[in-house]
């Protein structure tokens, strides 16, 4: 990767990160106040962000409530900030109002190899032991034996089993591919708790890795009794050289500085934005490199594997609790294949590149990419929000 020196930030504006409809949803947001010296929960109203930290002092505790989305369109707020002014300042600034990712006490997990197109991609990583150079040759050597053999095929279902039994005859049988297509779902814990970057931050990737790329997926806010109850999106970034050694350095490849980006805010769900809305979302991705490059991608939540519920329930029930609630990463379809530095090593960031990842019904999360190693250290957890929350009185 090229040096991280001078790299631009984006340009962020409330027009370029609101949801088209945003007149008609109810948008939550956590704002950095210099005042507070910490977190506050936050309502978007138009171009206004209107602090809700007296009613709900964490955005766990707001979607906790039945009401959640008439308190985001009505409650009287505190201070009030412009969502133009909250773009602008650099994030990581304790100086400045600005932009955090919009959960909190959440548990972040993520679920992999949700659709099937990206699951071929696992693959590939598995049998290139993480190196790109061999990409194209394994590429073309699964695509030759799979085909359209996982197309539409019903995890868990005789298809799969019938699918499973081909691949393993051929020698392709994978762990990825089981839990693809198998009866059992991948949920891993993808970061810890308070530790995801926003909107407008960078998003960072280590400094060993060679072969990487973002991952734009539709995250499930989710409280704690497993009522699904808004979406955001998110960055999963990927590191495939890694992963692609070992699946047990997953988290190696997945939990660094900056590596999970959320945002712009959480979109609760209504009358206006419900779960078939959720499952029928587009998610776009857009790459902008300080040489110029560019590349687009997209992810339809309409090719998902496995039903958004089915995700939720085995993450949480009787086998598990989360007392504050989760917000789940939903996967992807992006895994991009297109060569950027040389022929047959196929797509990895450069630092500096500008990652737009936007929903129509979502908004936009604009993060530039940096080293892990040289994103803003993560210092602010569980006993500082609660030693801030507990010095303002609103605990």
């Amino acid at each position: 990767m090229e040096s991280a020196a001078a790299r631009p930030r984006p340009v962020l504006t409330a027009a370029s990160v609101l949801p088209a409809d945003a007149d008609r949803a109810a948008l939550v947001a956590r704002v950095h106040s210099p005042e507070s010296d910490g977190p506050c929960v936050a309502a978007v109203r138009g171009e206004q962000v209107v602090d809700l930290t007296a009613v709900a002092p964490t955005v766990s505790d707001l979607v906790e409530r039945d009401d959640a989305a008439a308190v985001v369109r009505e409650a009287g707020g505190g201070h009030t900030w412009r969502l133009d002014d909250l773009l602008a300042a650099p994030a990581g600034r304790r100086d400045v109002a600005h932009l955090l990712a919009p959960v909190d006490l959440q548990v972040i997990k993520a679920a992999g190899v949700t659709f099937a197109r990206s699951l071929l991609e696992r693959v590939i990583e598995e049998r290139t032991g993480g190196d790109p150079a061999q990409a194209a040759r394994v590429r073309a050597r699964v695509g030759q034996v799979v085909g359209g053999t996982l197309d539409g095929v019903r995890p868990g279902s005789p298809e799969a089993d019938r699918a499973k039994e081909l691949l393993v005859a051929e020698g392709l049988w994978s762990q990825y591919l089981e839990v693809g297509i198998g009866p059992d779902p991948e949920v891993f814990t993808k970061a810890p708790v308070l530790s995801a970057v926003g909107t407008g931050a960078d998003v960072g990737v280590l400094g060993a890795s060679v072969w990487n790329n973002p991952e734009p997926e539709v995250v499930l806010v989710v409280d704690s009794r497993g009522r699904v109850r808004g979406a955001a999106l998110g960055n999963d970034v990927n590191l495939r050289d890694i992963e692609g050694r070992s699946a047990l350095l997953l988290s190696r490849a997945k939990d660094n500085n900056a590596s999970c980006a959320i945002g712009p805010f959480v979109r609760l769900l209504d009358e206006d934005f419900g779960l078939d809305t959720v499952r029928g979302i587009d998610v776009d991705l857009r790459i902008d490199g300080t040489d110029g490059y560019v590349l687009h991608g997209s992810s339809s939540m309409r090719e998902i594997s496995r039903d958004v519920l089915d995700l939720v329930v085995a993450t949480h029930g009787a086998h598990h609790q989360y007392p504050d609630g989760f917000v789940l990463f939903t996967g992807t379809l992006f895994a991009p294949t297109e060569d950027r530095r040389a022929a047959g090593a196929g797509f990895t960031h450069e630092y500096g590149d500008i990652v737009r990842i936007s929903s129509p019904r979502l908004g936009a999360l604009v993060n530039t990419v940096v080293p892990s190693e040289r994103a803003a250290p993560w210092t602010f957890g569980v006993r500082a929000l609660m030693r801030n929350l507990a010095r303002r009185g609103v605990l």
